[in-house]
């Protein structure tokens, strides 16, 4: 299976759609929309990875670059996965659990909350 990347503007945040399968062949496309959309000047970034069906150590590695570029700009990450996490089958949700990295990133169940200044994130 592939990657399709693609991204949307939503209340001043570049919203980031990613569907298929983040891997070793993949992921360098997401991290090429993460760096352009940061190039463009984009400092606040929604990644909404709730139709990805696969992640490996390498798309999990491009969510913590990606992280660590918009933190070293004073900039803002935050994900979408399921609202009920491992339990609904969100496989990215399951490997950054397992990894124990998913405490480092702000996780919202839809575009409109990660969008939204006033919504709180979702606990691990």
């Amino acid at each position: 299976m592939t990657l399709k990347v693609t991204e949307a503007d939503r209340g001043g945040w570049a919203v980031i759609q990613v569907s298929g399968e983040m891997d070793l062949v993949t992921s360098p496309a997401l991290r090429q929309r993460v760096h352009d959309a940061v190039a463009d000047g984009r400092r606040s970034v929604v990644l909404d990875l709730s139709e990805v069906l696969f992640c490996d150590s390498s798309g999990v590695g491009v969510l913590i670059a990606s992280r660590r570029l918009l933190r070293s700009c004073q900039g803002r990450l935050r994900l979408i996965l399921p609202a009920r996490g491992a339990e609904d089958g969100s496989h990215v949700n399951r490997v950054l659990a397992a990894l124990g990295v998913r405490r480092l990133f702000e996780v919202y169940p839809d575009a409109a909350s990660a969008a939204d200044d006033s919504a709180q994130p979702l606990t691990a």
